[in-house]
């Protein structure tokens, strides 16, 4: 190996970045959204597609940077690794806590499910072919939680044929904050005709811009005050990060490979990534330190071959992902102590009067298994199947440990000093799954494709949540135990809740190739997301939800190559669907809250105007809403009530997060200097149209949604410019350009009831100025 690499770098620089004849036609855009190599063009699905010149040109460095880029996809988040995707609308919010409902939107990496009920993974883009989100149900083929959609990142593969190797390294400033760097190198290593490695790596420093500045509270009922002077620090929400992959690929015999991986990050996260509309503009008042430890690692084991003429594919994954959290959590005590008269009792030894503030200790120790084997018959035969087995096993430990330092230990937790609260449970969710797909090419230019898949889930939800015997504030905890024996810690289990069910999904798709740039489909399909079982014992366990599709489509080139228009238009009913809220003492509950309608339009188009001019753009309009009214109830069943006088929310409401209207347009313009250098300049333009955060608007007297307030659209704009020369390039960029407030998420910090007085708002990223310098050779 070390001949071979030195051999390489001796023979000089292979120019990757070198010119060539500019073509005057857009490229070919190669997709796996139906778990096949096929020409995007030729796939009957709502898919839109990044691919690694996008990526890089775009600055794309994680989820945020991609997901504006997709208008089928809206997103809530907390910040890195704490996000909770969405596709057509189909959100009630609330999503993504430890205990609540999983996600309705797949992720996969490679052909690895990542999808996590903590949410979305914070994956480093770097060395990946592409990104592809797949719009509407694709529960045939990628089963539990892609109800609404999939997305997927396709990473470079290793290759035996060549050496390859390039790194990039960045330096950038944030509006409002400091300066960060970005270092990340790949090699491609050839082994032999027959094997080769391929290893990543990264690290990254992204500067803060929250601002934590000094204030003090005094509580009511005691009059104590505190100061949060020695927290105080501008741009406090900074984040390093490092990680990498490596692969090993090998080609067992001429009908068999093999390909071994393993990938890992592991993120640093200061403060928090929002702002107090009570303080100001980025800027909070937090009374205890905030960090998060997010880190992760997942080996796999993908191995296709034939047998017979038919293709064999293996996947196999174990994800261990770990969460841990420390949060100011005094938000509630000072609301509770000003509603409720809190500090009277929670006081230390004696009476005496302390710092009530809370503060939350959280740990999540998350594990994934899954295991997919499929067979598929020759991709040109006239009748077609693609049919496999799946499992998976998610668990979660779940520690929230709600502290109150110097507090009475008569008034604790036993066994855990200054806690006043304490969930300890383990979560574990099972799905089984057997699914075919087959299509049938009644004419040439005529196919019909039919899929099922038979899917079940056991899911159990078990452990210990309360305060402690003696807690003069709180009646719940030890008095409610089920079982005597300690529970991972905890003195005793007071929850052992399980749901599951068996049942079936279907996908019918008709196609039609008008020529061969040019065809339509139309699409009946189904997609689900498991139930569960409630924290909450006195809440009975939550149904799974199913989104039915009914689906237009077009995919179409025109002008010889040079335009490309693809779009769909959709009607997609959502039954009983799952809403995930704070109830009583702030223990998230989830209900299924009756019926829901998402329809609307999507639609993407390139025009390649000349060999050095592409525009493209893309966008959706998303009309989401309920369809009956939510009246917060069940009936004996468990089924949602619908007809009451004051419901929590009326029909026609639109549903949270999901923007009525999204889309980008791009505009890129590549040039010669001359022989040896090329350049390029480009800029993009994002539209987030406005969205709420809480589907409900009548809870206790109180509108939710008013309180917590619209999330208002907004116009990002970027800019990028750089220069290719042999091996190298030098790019510049403005993300945000204009420095907009944009705003991703509102929240309070408990039940909007008790805290909506403090708002606090995510916003996008403020203005990003970076200057990156590459090699590949």
């Amino acid at each position: 190996m070390t001949s071979l690499l030195a051999s390489t770098v001796l023979a000089g620089f292979n120019p990757a970045w070198a010119q060539t004849t500019a073509s005057d036609k857009l490229d070919e855009i190669v997709v796996t959204a139906q778990k096949r190599s096929e020409n995007l063009q030729d796939v009957p699905i709502a898919v839109q597609a990044l691919g690694e010149t996008k990526l890089e040109d775009m600055a794309v460095k994680g989820f945020d940077d991609y997901v504006k880029l997709l208008p089928s996809v809206s997103y809530q988040s907390y910040g890195p690794g704490q996000s909770v995707i969405t596709m057509r609308g189909i959100s009630s919010g609330g999503d993504g806590t430890p205990s609540a409902s999983q996600p309705t939107v797949g992720v996969y990496i490679d052909e690895i499910p990542t999808t996590t009920i903590l949410g979305q993974l914070d994956f480093h883009i770097y060395d990946v072919a592409r990104v592809e989100a797949l719009s509407g149900p694709q529960g045939t083929l990628y089963g539990a939680s892609s109800e609404a959609g999939t997305l997927k990142i396709v990473t470079n593969q290793p290759d035996p044929k060549a050496f390859a190797a390039g790194y990039n390294l960045e330096v950038n400033g944030v509006q409002n904050g400091g300066v960060g760097h970005v270092a990340e190198a790949f090699v491609n290593e050839p082994l032999s005709d027959h094997a080769a490695l391929r290893a990543v790596v990264f690290e990254e420093h992204d500067s803060g811009y929250i601002d934590n500045r000094q204030a003090t509270h005094t509580y009511p009922t005691t009059g104590y005050t505190v100061d949060n002077s020695s927290l105080v620090k501008n741009a406090y929400n900074d984040i390093d990060s490092y990680g990498g992959r490596l692969a090993l690929k090998v080609d067992l015999d001429d009908d068999w490979t093999a390909l071994a991986s393993v990938m890992g990050q592991d993120e640093y996260i200061r403060g928090i990534n929002a702002y107090d509309t009570t303080v100001g503009d980025l800027a909070v008042n937090h009374f205890f330190p905030e960090k998060d430890h997010d880190r992760w690692v997942l080996p796999s084991l993908t191995v296709t071959g034939k047998i017979g003429n038919f293709d064999l594919t293996y996947a196999g994954a174990y994800l261990k992902h770990d969460v841990t959290q420390h949060q100011d959590y005094s938000d509630y005590s000072y609301f509770y102590d000003a509603l409720y008269g809190f500090g009277a009792y929670a006081t230390g030894p004696g009476g005496s009067a302390i710092n009530i503030g809370e503060s939350l200790l959280s740990d999540n120790r998350y594990s994934k298994i899954s295991q997919e084997v499929r067979i598929a018959s020759p991709a040109d035969d006239r009748f077609r199947i693609l049919a496999g087995l799946y499992y998976e096993r998610q668990s979660d430990d779940i520690t929230a440990n709600y502290q109150i330092l110097g507090v009475d230990p008569a008034y604790t937790v036993t066994g855990w000093k200054n806690s006043w609260w304490l969930t300890r449970e383990q979560r574990i969710d099972r799905d089984y799954a057997a699914f075919a797909n087959g299509s049938f090419d009644i004419f040439s230019n005529l196919t019909l494709d039919g899929g099922v898949r038979v899917y079940r889930y056991d899911n159990t939800l078990a452990g210990f949540f309360g305060a402690g015997p003696g807690n003069p504030w709180l009646s719940e905890g030890q008095n409610q135990c089920i079982g005597s024996a300690p529970f991972m810690g905890a003195p005793c289990s007071d929850i052992n809740n399980r749901a599951e069910e068996t049942n079936a999904i279907y996908k019918v798709t008709l196609t039609y190739k008008i020529d061969q740039d040019r065809m339509v489909y139309f699409t009946v399909s189904d997609g689900y997301r498991p139930g569960g079982a409630n924290r909450n014992p006195s809440v009975p366990a939550y149904q799974a939800d199913t989104l039915n599709n009914y689906e237009v489509g077009w995919k179409t080139t025109w002008f010889d190559g040079k335009v490309r228009w693809n779009g769909d238009l959709f009607y997609d009913p959502w039954d009983n669907f799952q809403f995930n809220f704070l109830g009583e003492n702030g223990v998230t509950e989830i209900v299924n809250a009756g019926h829901a309608l998402s329809e609307g339009i999507e639609s993407d188009v390139s025009w390649k105007i000349d060999k050095n001019f592409t525009l493209s753009a893309s966008g959706s309009i998303i009309d989401a809403h309920l369809t009956a009214p939510y009246c917060g109830t069940l009936d004996a069943n468990g089924n949602p009530i619908t007809s009451c006088p004051n419901p929590v929310a009326q029909t026609g409401t639109q549903l949270p997060v999901t923007p009525y209207a999204k889309g980008n347009m791009t505009a890129r313009y590549d040039y010669d200097f001359n022989s040896d250098v090329a350049g390029y300049l480009q800029s993009a333009v994002i539209f987030t149209g406005g969205s709420w955060a809480d589907l409900r608007t009548n809870y206790d007297g109180i509108d939710p949604r008013a309180v917590l307030g619209r999330q208002p659209a907004y116009t990002e704009v970027d800019f990028s410019g750089g220069l290719y020369w042999g091996a190298s390039t030098l790019d510049l960029y403005i993300k945000n350009a204009f420095d907009s407030r944009g705003q991703v998420m509102r929240y309070s910090e408990c039940a909007v009831t008790t805290c909506g007085a403090e708002v606090y708002v995510v916003p996008i990223q403020p203005r990003l100025v970076g200057l990156r310098f590459g090699q590949k050779f």
